[in-house]
């Protein structure tokens, strides 16, 4: 072979990387454009409070988390002058049942509710749970928040200044990652802060918002009724995704809440904090495939990084460099100006090993079409629906009971302005 083909074909073999850093860099760059302009705009914005609609607290719960109370009772320190809390387990034996009835106790003049479900009849548990607490509920707009996710005291003012334009049918929050213990734990706290709300803001500065998040997601009242209500999500996994795409779908507006929540990162070790990072990967293969493949290009620094290995010369030295520059610029934007993460901050010598830890995941989303879930184990179908592995016992799942009530002084107050 002459000296020129052995060129091209060398050229050939690493054109893949080389695009694939290119675009990872021009990625990077247009995740701190639209992390700028956000910044601005909420520098900008005039926060009005006037309005106070009642809202429902939709707390589906399972086990008990590590920091679980700590977490529930950022809930029941809100700031907001009418709102009910619900939570929703399937059995009365839960470990979150003592935790949400200690936290009832401690704060008796918030309205709260535990309810039994049973076992649900379909794939999806948490819609099931959704769905029993919103039959409920007393609001008309209705918020749901992971087990993992803690507030602060204003989040409910700020999901009430939101819904302000009655063209908004939902809503939903930026998240920072709050690490546990562990250096696995810390490494997913970080990509959640500096990787994955790059592509939220990217998403919401191309087209605006067309999903929700799960950490922090909410809906008017009549926006669910038009979208079938939970209901209609039983057998999809990313219900999170498939809320705010179909309230889209339907004509409202999904509202981008700037003031992030914390989402902790409570899978501990690194086989727990792989298989949360491969479910996710694998759900969102199955959910949008295309995005999926497209996410491919959001890795720049692991793709710049084997281009150098594979060819350590100025040219992809050079590239390298400006790709970690960009890098490390975007997670500054990101996690310290929009999300206020000092944790992060103080863990960005971590990023490469972040980054090539995400590709690994995303790399593994390709393969297989199973995942664990709270200890149960899915088979992923096309559309993004799912199916339980082993069909569930769905025979006491007929009927629901109000376990315990607490009503006492502020759901009076409430009635009395009505």
């Amino acid at each position: 072979m002459a000296y020129g083909a052995r060129d091209l074909l060398y050229f050939i073999l690493l054109s893949p990387f080389l695009a694939a850093s290119a675009g990872g860099l021009v990625y990077y760059l247009l995740a701190i454009v639209a992390t700028q302009k956000l910044c601005e705009a909420r520098e900008t914005a005039e926060f009005e409070d006037a309005a106070s609609p009642a809202i429902s607290l939709l707390k589906p719960l399972r086990g008990a988390d590590p920091d679980l109370e700590r977490h529930l009772e950022s809930f029941f320190l809100q700031g907001y002058p009418s709102f009910e809390i619900l939570f929703a387990v399937r059995r009365a034996d839960d470990p979150a049942v003592a935790v949400a009835e200690r936290l009832m106790a401690r704060y008796p003049h918030i309205p709260a509710r535990l309810i039994l479900t049973g076992e649900p009849p379909y794939a999806n548990a948490k819609v099931y749970s959704m769905e029993k607490m919103a039959e409920a509920a007393g609001a008309d707009i209705l918020v749901i928040t992971d087990s993992d996710t803690s507030v602060s005291k204003d989040y409910l003012q700020h999901v009430a200044a939101a819904f302000a334009p009655e063209q908004v049918g939902a809503a939903t929050s930026l998240y920072r990652g709050a690490p546990g213990a562990d250096l696995w734990s810390k490494l997913e706290a970080l990509g959640m802060s500096t990787e994955f709300m790059a592509g939220v803001v990217v998403a919401n500065h191309l087209e605006g918002m067309k999903f929700t998040l799960g950490p922090s997601m909410a809906v008017r009242r009549d926006c669910l009724r038009a979208i079938g209500g939970f209901a209609a999500m039983a057998d999809y996994l990313a219900d999170d995704f498939v809320l705010g795409q179909w309230a889209f779908d339907a004509g409202y507006q999904v509202a981008l809440l700037s003031q992030p929540v914390n989402h902790h990162a409570t899978a501990l070790g690194f086989t727990g904090s792989f298989k949360h990072r491969l479910r996710w990967n694998r759900s969102s293969r199955f959910s949008r495939p295309a995005g999926y493949i497209g996410q491919g290009f959001t890795y720049g620094l692991p793709w710049a990084l084997w281009l150098f290995l594979a060819a350590p010369f100025w040219w992809s030295g050079s590239l390298l460099l400006a790709v970690a520059a960009a890098r490390f610029w975007m997670a500054y934007e990101l996690g310290l100006r929009l999300l206020d993460d000092r944790e992060a901050l103080r863990r960005f010598w971590l990023i490469p090993l972040q980054d090539m830890l995400s590709f690994a995941t995303w790399i593994g989303g390709f393969v297989g079409r199973e995942i664990v879930w709270r200890n149960e184990r899915y088979r992923l179908l096309e559309g993004g629906r799912f199916e339980p592995v082993i069909p569930r016992d769905s025979t006491k799942s007929d009927r629901v009971t109000s376990v315990h009530i607490v009503q006492p002084q502020r759901a009076q107050r409430n009635a009395e302005n009505d």
